[in-house]
């Protein structure tokens, strides 16, 4: 919830802000969430109205004001070229000036006040450092080439059993997004777990700089986004500006495992908490047992104290996870009671879906994103099932140098784990060269371009008791492979 005139005042460059005059009909308005994609604003709520690759979110107006917005933060040149068609808009609208609250005094009780700003972007970065220092909770960054998105929902699910807590919505991690998730804070918040990605030099430090982190957490270090950087050095390097921003009397929270993240430890001023499978990590963790689609189960060292856990968290590789969550808790105070309750939590499983399919198999949906570590770590977990193993596997997008060998170790893998191998898209079309190279016969490897011939492929050969991997970057969309066999299934 926002205040109409912190919105005004906090959207305005620092240097020359002034708070407007505000009519008592003006005083007591609030905004609700702010968003900025118009299909998820509601009413009450306040649109950003970003300019993206794709498209401009100044398109979407007349939507958000007939969808009940209160405002949006707009451009005033977008607006006037889109006078004419915004006239015939369902409910009345008002253009406002924040510094001067020009636009107000005739503006009807119930219109939507289209906030003109030199840049939404910018001014919605300027307004979350503005109500990021008015507030005082202790912010968890997360930050990794993989497992933000499960390490942010495990370690929110543990803190929430203290702390009143927020987390970032999905992937809330870009310079668009963040401070977003930080418009939702509240007075009454004691933590915020806030992912921070990360597209070029720079980035995570920036975002740093809006959220102000007490702990950083760093999972590991990958060739995700090796395109753009050029080396998992270069990754390394941009990383570890999360570690450089935390301050003296912060939490850094690393790794041991990953060489790369261990050697942050000497570039940051706050104190360091390891964890991992070595022996000398601060929280370290042995006996790994995979139930497959039942959780896992370990044993947890830390301090003298030795913890036995069974979580349903799946994947021998979410003992990473749950390590770095409870790392966070014992570093903010939190006993092990409080710290096993969170970890138990049923819905602490955030990225993985188990899902029905037609035939009675069951499909193992990882369609969020991949990488190749993300990917080895998805067939170790099939491997794990019972029944015949299927996997449906992408391509691995911004991978760079190590683009053919990433896909060629995933390939092997498979030709060791599953009895069937569907590939979709050209760079998967390595994952079929080497899962063949590796011994698998030609019939149990189908080669695909597009995800509507991978469920051609798929669905005549699903039978009760299979499991089915289906897994691939964010840009190959193979979230509709499951749509799709999920709707075949109701039609049974």
């Amino acid at each position: 919830m926002l205040r109409l005139s912190e919105v005004l005042y906090g959207v305005q460059p620092r240097w020359s802000r002034q708070l407007p005059h505000l009519s008592p009909q003006w005083q007591g308005v609030w905004f609700s969430e702010a968003a900025t994609d118009s299909r998820e604003v509601e009413p009450g709520g306040l649109f950003l109205a970003l300019a993206g690759e794709r498209t401009d979110g100044h398109h979407f107006l007349a939507d958000v004001i007939a969808r009940g917005a209160r405002g949006a933060l707009v451009t005033r040149a977008a607006v006037e070229a889109r006078r004419e068609a915004l006239s015939g808009s369902s409910r009345p609208w008002a253009l406002v000036d924040p510094a001067s609250g020009e636009g107000l005094a005739d503006a009807p009780p119930d219109a939507c006040l289209l906030i003109a700003v030199d840049d939404p972007l910018m001014a919605v970065q300027r307004l979350a450092v503005y109500h990021r220092r008015q507030l005082t909770p202790t912010v968890v960054g997360i930050t990794g080439s993989v497992g933000k998105t499960s390490t942010k929902e495990v370690t929110a699910a543990v803190l929430g059993r203290r702390y009143r807590t927020l987390k970032s919505k999905r992937s809330y991690n870009s310079e668009a997004t963040l401070p977003t998730t930080l418009l939702q804070l509240m007075p009454d918040h004691e933590v915020a777990v806030l992912e921070m990605g990360m597209w070029a030099p720079g980035e995570i430090r920036f975002l740093a700089g809006i959220a102000r982190p007490h702990v950083g957490i760093v999972t590991n270090v990958g060739p995700s986004h090796l395109e753009r950087l050029g080396s998992v050095e270069a990754i390394a390097n941009a990383k570890v500006e999360l570690p450089e921003s935390l301050p003296a009397n912060g939490w850094c929270i690393l790794n041991a495992d990953d060489p790369h993240v261990a050697a942050m430890a000497a570039h940051t001023r706050a104190q360091v908490f390891t964890y991992g499978l070595a022996p000398g990590a601060n929280l370290r963790a042995d006996a790994v047992v995979s139930f497959g689609l039942d959780g896992i189960a370990f044993e947890a060292h830390h301090a003298g104290a030795s913890v036995p856990l069974r979580l349903p968290l799946v994947g021998r590789h979410s003992v990473y996870t749950a390590l770095a969550a409870i790392s966070t808790g014992l570093v903010l105070g939190m006993s092990w009671h409080e710290i096993i309750a969170g970890l138990s939590d049923p819905e602490v499983q955030a990225r993985v879906s188990i899902v029905a399919a037609q035939g009675g198999a069951t499909i193992i949906d990882d369609t969020y994103n991949a990488a190749p570590a993300s990917t080895l770590a998805a067939l170790d977990l099939l491997a794990d099932l019972p029944g015949r193993r299927l996997a449906v596997l992408g391509d691995m997008l911004e991978l760079g140098a190590a683009e053919e060998p990433g896909h060629r170790e995933v390939g092997r893998r498979a030709a060791a784990l599953v009895e069937t191998l569907i590939t979709v898209g050209l760079r998967a079309r390595w994952i079929a060269e080497a899962a063949l190279a590796a011994g698998m016969p030609p019939r149990q490897v189908i080669v695909c371009e597009t995800n509507e011939a991978a469920v051609a492929a798929l669905g005549p050969r699903l039978g009760r008791g299979d499991h089915v991997l289906i897994k691939g970057s964010r840009g190959m969309e193979m979230e509709r492979i499951v749509t799709a066999l999920r709707r075949r299934l109701e039609e049974e």
